[in-house]
């Protein structure tokens, strides 16, 4: 990794500790008194034996300090609990604020960017990724600081017994650190690229579990198997080389730890045999300093350890970071987004207008997809948008309800759509898709998506103008009766009638239909199609269609080509003038004939 990118994204986790609350700064505080611990430990050890094995004083006269000692064992217990504790919770702050901002910039970043990559990619980075900023927030941080108190403290209380000892801990401790950082950066880098190995496996399942039907109809599930195989394998060395970059670096620390112990203790064990005669301040050495330093010596070592064990975490919470880090910073192409100072607030009027001049609605990465264009859509008129696929008919929709950017103007009721608050707006529209998107849970959930104000009586006269009441009522549960995850258990038709009774409950001024009847046979078709002439009464709507014949009705029919206004007018003036809708008229005349021909000839 990029020494200027690592710094970048550690300076960004940094910047989120705030989250953590005063859980952090209580986590190294405990850290700190459990330090202050063991060095009263180390002095009341060290003092019983030196009492015991050269004053030869009886035990009885030892009393307080083993009650001393006895005390501090359940103290030093407690303190690590606490600190447990203290550091889960920093931890458990930091991934809900951080997974709250990543959900708060999907929704405000809309569907349209949320498509640009699989399902399971973002499944990726809204558990797997800021579940691994835990540690760096519980573990590697505290120990950041506790390895710099907490041998500063020992070095402290060792260099005025023994300036030789303090010396060896002093000259030995950087190369924990040294040997760490270097490991470090290798285990930020492999942490990285595992990362993104794991979001294109997770997107690559999703995608083909997806289309297991597909796969199988055309025989391609081994080959399929083989990939998914190929991908896993990647994933699993990518896995390997972190574990064992983590490994490396524990064994060598453990070892560089173990070394300068045993350095520290031959110096003491030549000095009271008396063959080394210096670091003593010309005091005689005596068990107790030797005793004392000696049980020093290991807690030492051990913060300076538990961050090189914990280096991991910083690693693995840089590699997360990369990608939470551009998700979060991204930001629109001319990004049309309000915002809480120049946003105006919609007021929702009795009639709702919109009109575009020289409109251009883009793409996420700022191609242009529809426009120039110019239209205006009157209060309570109702409106076709037709075209031959990819002319850019979704694209205007998305446009108006503001999940792609644009140039030029949009005015709702004369007003700017780029400067309404964007939440405000949104009231003020019901939308239905092609592909109705029903949740895990039941009927009723669904249609009043959490608002509890919509009483049981409105549920059920909503399903009753959808034509789906009878349905529901049949079921032993009702209103409660589940639907499962992928609308398990429903009909495409049964769940675009669920869909439209939704959108129903809005009392919207704004109804946006793409294809609402898309995937419907012909008898569902006249059922939707009549609920929504019913719903859109007294109201503007916007409807994308592929079924022409069913347009009469419409105010004003909009033919787009090629993101071009190729034709505008109501459905009689349209037919009879020569252009793109009568062409496309034709091809579906004809196409229902040669349906027509088929179905009769294999009958």
């Amino acid at each position: 990794m990029d020494i200027p990118l690592e710094k970048q994204l550690t300076k960004w986790l940094k910047q989120q500790k705030k989250a953590c609350g005063f859980f952090l700064n209580l986590t190294v505080t405990l850290g700190l008194l459990t330090g202050l611990s063991l060095l009263v430990q180390a002095y009341l050890i060290a003092s019983i034996v030196h009492d015991i094995v050269i004053l030869e004083l009886p035990r009885q006269a030892l009393n307080n300090e083993f009650i001393a000692l006895l005390c501090l064992i359940p103290v030093r217990a407690l303190l690590a609990f606490a600190r447990e504790r203290a550091s889960f919770e920093a931890g458990k702050r930091l991934r809900l604020h951080i997974r709250k901002l990543v959900l708060d910039k999907l929704s405000e970043l809309g569907p349209a960017y949320i498509k640009g990559k699989p399902a399971g990619s973002w499944a990726t980075i809204v558990l797997e990724q800021i579940e691994d900023l835990h540690d760096f927030y519980a573990r590697y941080l505290p120990q950041m600081l506790l390895a710099g108190f907490i041998p500063l403290t020992i070095l402290i209380a060792v260099f005025p017994l023994n300036w030789a000892a303090g010396l060896i801990l002093l000259t030995t401790a950087p190369l924990i650190p040294i040997f760490m950082i270097l490991v470090g950066k290798g285990a930020a880098d492999a942490n990285r690229k595992n990362f993104k190995v794991l979001t294109q496996l997770s997107g690559h399942f999703m995608d083909r579990l997806k289309g297991l039907k597909t796969l199988k109809l055309f025989n391609q599930g081994e080959t399929e198997l083989n990939n998914i195989e190929s991908a896993s394998e990647s994933f699993r060395a990518g896995t390997m080389a972190v574990l064992r970059l983590a490994f490396l670096s524990s064994a060598v620390l453990e070892f560089f730890a173990a070394i300068s112990i045993a350095v520290l203790a031959v110096y003491f064990g030549f000095s009271f045999l008396g063959e080394l005669n210096f670091g003593d301040y010309g005091e005689p050495l005596t068990l107790f300093i030797g005793v004392f330093v000696l049980m020093l010596a290991p807690e030492f070592y051990q913060p300076l350890r538990d961050m090189g064990t914990h280096y991991h975490a910083k690693a693995q919470a840089i590699g997360a970071a990369e990608a939470l880090k551009e998700l979060l910073d991204y930001q629109l192409p001319n990004q049309q987004q309000s915002n809480a100072t120049a946003a105006h607030s919609f007021k929702q009027d009795q009639t709702l207008t919109l009109q575009a001049k020289d409109l251009c609605v883009q793409s996420l990465d700022g191609t242009l997809l529809v426009g120039p264009i110019s239209f205006s859509i009157a209060g309570n008129e109702d409106v076709a948008l037709v075209g031959p696929s990819g002319s850019g008919k979704t694209s205007l929709l998305n446009a108006v309800l503001g999940f792609l950017p644009y140039q030029g103007s949009l005015l709702i009721n004369g007003v700017e759509l780029s400067s309404i608050d964007k939440a405000q707006w949104r009231k003020n529209l019901a939308w239905l898709g092609q592909d109705p998107q029903l949740f895990y849970g039941t009927v009723r959930e669904n249609i009043n998506m959490g608002d509890n104000s919509i009483s049981d009586q409105a549920i059920q006269s909503y399903l009753q103008q959808v034509a789906i009441w009878d349905f529901i009522k049949q079921k032993p549960l009702g209103l409660e009766h589940p639907i499962g995850e992928q609308m398990a258990g429903l009909s495409v038709g049964q769940a675009q009638r669920i869909a439209l009774a939704r959108a129903l409950t809005k009392n919207a001024q704004l109804f946006l239909l793409d294809e609402p009847t898309a995937s419907l046979d012909q008898d569902s078709e006249t059922v939707i199609f009549s609920a929504i002439q019913q719903a859109t009464q007294g109201v503007t709507s916007i409807m994308i269609s592929h079924r022409l014949d069913q347009l009469q009705q419409m105010h004003k029919i909009i033919v787009l080509d090629k993101g071009q206004i190729v034709q505008q007018g109501d459905f009689q003036t349209l037919n009879k003038t020569p252009g793109l809708f009568n062409d496309m008229q034709q091809d579906m005349s004809n196409l229902d004939r040669a349906i027509s021909m088929t179905s009769q000839a294999e009958l």
